[in-house]
């Protein structure tokens, strides 16, 4: 019998992973194509004022949902009759707390952001970050939590084939087109698939039930989530802001059309984590020695990948000026030092997901917290003297470091619960 539902969950891993892949694939093209159109026809200047508007809008957005999805996905994934809780507080953390936050960024932001990103563009990033772009996460994570990972797969899709639809339509209504153009049609696109989104799963898995007098208790743990979050966003997405304000957006724009194709290359790495995500908070019912025997699982997978594509990025980086155009030039030298993130990263998130998983969110978010603020130091520092090298050099050193921290917990825990269990 345990033989048997041993094969039955690696099977419905598998169909799980994937379909996870497939969506990721399938993602991936879109996103190449929506990324190639947009970049060419805006440059490097308009490409990196969009990019620094939409990059100080995801450091905040999540606290617009205060990590209730991630408490959605843990709690329902052990105990299905609480989806309809859980959604509701969901949606209605976000409405609160998205709108309280787009008010307070339009009313700090422009004090340090450059005079390029108009209030209009920061606005309309805003309301894609902390509100459309949030619904669709808790979308996914809905379908995540009650293991319908084939539409948790078409959910992720949804916004990316609208944004390639989207992108080729500019290029046929706009000769030149401008930032607050794409952030426009962006909106237009994000808008559409979060409604879509609301009304499939209203029919399919079920109301939203909101009962805040219930999600308060939990707000602490569900805090852990946001903070750790925004931490990555800050590791993940401030150097581009900072990099307009304390360089120029042409440097913006070089170093972000290269950190977008990081982001490509770990696509596959995605799909992995997001397929075994659940299983982590099933294993974590006896905490670290039930997620470590999931990432140890994962481990080969995601550092033999990992290491195959960072050497890919950093021999084909020379391709990027044909494909994006030759003013995107130096994003080659900047492709081939971020390479090594895809790695990183790969390793970081089975560590950070093995604490997760075993209800030591608080760990993982500390972490990331420590990691965003030496994040910080070093683009301050960095920056002003060697551009977007200098960026490069505090992601690669952010990256290294929280991997490093992150499975140093890992160790500790493993190291105590094996000491407990052995007493």
């Amino acid at each position: 019998m345990n033989h048997s539902n041993s094969t039955n969950s690696k099977r419905e891993w598998t169909y799980h992973t994937l379909w996870m892949m497939g969506s990721h694939g399938l993602k991936l093209v879109l996103q190449a194509v929506y990324f190639i159109v947009v970049a060419r026809k805006l440059g490097a200047a308009e490409y990196g004022t969009f990019i620094a508007a939409s990059a100080v809008a995801e450091v905040v957005s999540p606290f617009s949902t205060l990590g209730i999805g991630n408490l959605m996905v843990k709690n329902v994934a052990r105990d299905r009759t609480l989806f309809s809780l859980y959604w509701g507080n969901a949606l209605v953390t976000n409405l609160i707390a998205g709108t309280g936050l787009i008010l307070g960024l339009m009313a700090i932001a422009p004090l340090f952001l450059p005079s390029s990103i108009s209030p209009l563009l920061l606005g309309l990033a805003a309301v894609n970050s902390l509100i459309f772009s949030r619904i669709l996460d808790l979308a996914r994570m809905a379908y995540q939590s009650v293991s319908r990972f084939d539409r948790t797969a078409q959910m992720n899709l949804l916004p990316h084939m609208l944004r390639a639809g989207a992108a080729l339509l500019m290029v046929s209504l706009f000769p030149d087109p401008n930032a607050l153009d794409w952030m426009t049609m962006g909106l237009l696109c994000l808008g559409s698939a979060s409604i879509a989104s609301l009304v499939v799963i209203h029919r399919e898995i079920g109301p939203a039930k909101p009962n805040l007098p219930k999600l308060y208790p939990e707000l602490k743990q569900g805090s852990y989530f946001a903070v750790g979050l925004s931490a990555q966003s800050i590791y993940n997405d401030i150097d581009k802001t900072m990099l307009a304000s304390l360089a120029s957006v042409q440097a913006t724009g070089l170093y972000a059309a290269a950190y977008r194709l990081i982001e490509v290359a770990f696509v596959p790495m995605r799909s992995l984590l997001d397929a075994s995500y659940t299983r982590f908070f099933k294993a974590g019912k006896t905490g670290v020695q039930g997620t470590w025997l999931v990432a140890r699982k994962l481990l080969p997978m995601m550092g033999g990948y990992g290491l195959v594509a960072a050497l890919g990025l950093y021999f084909c980086a020379p391709v990027v000026p044909w494909v994006l155009g030759p003013e995107y030039q130096m994003a080659v030298p900047a492709l081939q030092w971020l390479a090594p993130i895809v790695l990183l990263k790969g390793l970081h998130y089975i560590a950070a997901d093995t604490l997760t998983g075993a209800d030591l969110q608080g760990y993982r978010s500390l972490t990331q917290i420590g990691v965003a603020l030496l994040n910080i130091v070093l683009n301050i520092g960095l920056i002003p003297r060697y551009g977007w090298q200098g960026a490069v050099i505090a992601s690669l050193a952010s990256d290294g470091l929280l991997m490093v921290l992150l499975w140093l917990f890992v160790a500790l825990h493993y190291g105590r619960s094996t000491v407990a269990l052995e007493s």
